[in-house]
């Protein structure tokens, strides 16, 4: 086997810089929350790929249904020649997604992608131009979604001017200064001076920012929302890349507030690792453009779609929502030890086991402490332990290990977390 210094060798020689991992160990194999590199060292996985392993590395059932399709069909283009999967999954999202009225779905291949067309068929349902997003927020590395992320760098540095036509409203975080009603008002704000209704299409927005931190918005700001967009005329397109499958102890994050949008975008843990998005709508509206408008050469792979709907069977058949919500009870109560023990952790939150906190100077002054965030990071990978941080200011750390995790593992996991915080501060 290939060692991680001969891996690396090669990466420094050969990948573009802008695409190459900073990480110098190499994933050899994983199962479940637990990976090990090249070198044959073992790692506890807290990122999950960003989010993309909401039911764990290589689940058996997942596994199956590939290495079945595989022996069937793997590829014919489905605007060429359509397969059952695509249907399926469709017919599938269909029963569950919480959009209004009845659903139909477009299926792409990654989360950019699915904000990309949830944005052109929002355009043509209703022959508006505009976007409204969110500080934060973010939606991709294509040019129209690095233009709706609410974060410039590193997603839009170097890359030139962004597409117009996409405008901005403050999300509600009241750690940092921004209310429900501050919020609310900045968007009418938006509506009023450089985004008139009369030509927006679509507000989009994450119903739990992820990149951006974490943070959930109330159910009453998205119940706002929603009204805003009803008095309107404008569609309310809700971003469940991050947020869906299982991560908030819900399908979707939404479910918590009640809230039906028009379109949903969803990716991630869809495929426990395979390349899929979709994009789910209300049927007026994803009917609204012409033949041939949406789709592309790999959407809705044959065995991207068996991986779908094995891990929708899973959710089933392993209650994996209950998992979720006890994993976020599990490290809400951690949380609030280091809380209470260490004065730079401040801010947890978690919706069901979307979970984060904040790193700080120290709670009397609260400001952001990103170099410890870093810090941190760096040394939890030294012990062994996979670990991210986000956020506007770069300190928050989030966590998404697989739900499935072993008690064993996770709390080997948060010991390295507490023994790293203990030698930095």
């Amino acid at each position: 086997m290939t060692s991680n210094a001969e891996l690396n060798a090669l990466k420094q020689k050969y990948v573009a810089a802008g695409a190459a991992s900073p990480a110098t160990a190499f994933a050899a194999r994983a199962e479940n929350a637990e990976i090990w590199d090249a070198d044959g060292n073992r790692f506890i996985d807290f990122a999950g790929g960003i989010g993309v392993l909401n039911i764990g590395h290589r689940h058996p059932k997942v596994v199956a249904a590939v290495k079945d399709q595989l022996d069937k069909v793997m590829h014919t283009c489905q605007t060429v020649m359509p397969y059952e999967g695509y249907v399926k999954v469709a017919e599938k999202l269909s029963h569950v997604v919480p959009v209004r009225g009845h659903a139909k779905v477009m299926l792409a291949n990654s989360g950019a992608e699915a904000l990309e067309n949830a944005v052109k068929i929002a355009r043509a349902a209703t022959k508006r131009d505009n976007v409204i997003c969110f500080d934060g927020g973010y939606h991709g590395r294509t040019f129209y979604t690095m233009a709706m992320n609410g974060k410039v760098a590193p997603y839009q540095t170097d890359f030139g001017p962004m597409p117009g036509t996409v405008f901005r409203a403050p999300y509600p975080v009241p750690s940092h200064g921004i209310s429900e009603e501050e919020a609310i008002r900045g968007l009418m704000m938006t509506l009023k001076t450089d985004a008139g209704p009369a030509n927006t299409a679509a507000i989009v927005l994450e119903p739990v920012l992820g990149e951006g931190g974490f943070y959930p918005a109330p159910a009453s700001f998205l119940k706002r929302v929603r009204d805003i967009c009803d008095e309107l005329g404008i569609l309310m397109i809700v971003d469940e890349v991050q947020s869906g499958f299982g991560r908030t102890g819900k399908l979707f994050a939404i479910e918590h507030s009640g809230v039906e949008p028009d379109i949903m975008t969803m990716a991630k843990s869809m495929a426990d690792g395979m390349p899929i998005s979709a994009i789910v709508g209300t049927d007026k509206v994803m009917d609204s453009s012409g033949p041939n408008s949406l789709g592309g050469t790999y959407t809705g792979s044959p065995t991207a779609c068996a991986a779908a709907l094995a891990v929708l069977e899973v959710f089933e058949e392993e209650n994996i929502l209950e998992k979720s919500r006890a994993l976020g009870d599990k490290l809400a109560q951690r949380f609030g030890q280091w809380q209470e023990k260490f004065d730079c952790v401040a801010h947890p939150r978690n919706m069901g086991a979307m979970a984060a906190f904040e790193l700080v100077s120290n709670k009397a002054d609260g400001a952001p402490n990103p170099d410890l965030a870093g810090a941190l990071c760096k040394k939890a990978r030294e012990k062994g332990l996979i670990l991210l941080s986000c956020g506007l200011y770069g300190n928050t750390i989030r966590f998404l290990m697989p739900v499935t995790i072993d008690d064993a593992v996770l709390n080997e996991g948060l010991d390295i977390i507490e023994s790293c915080l203990e030698s930095l501060t």
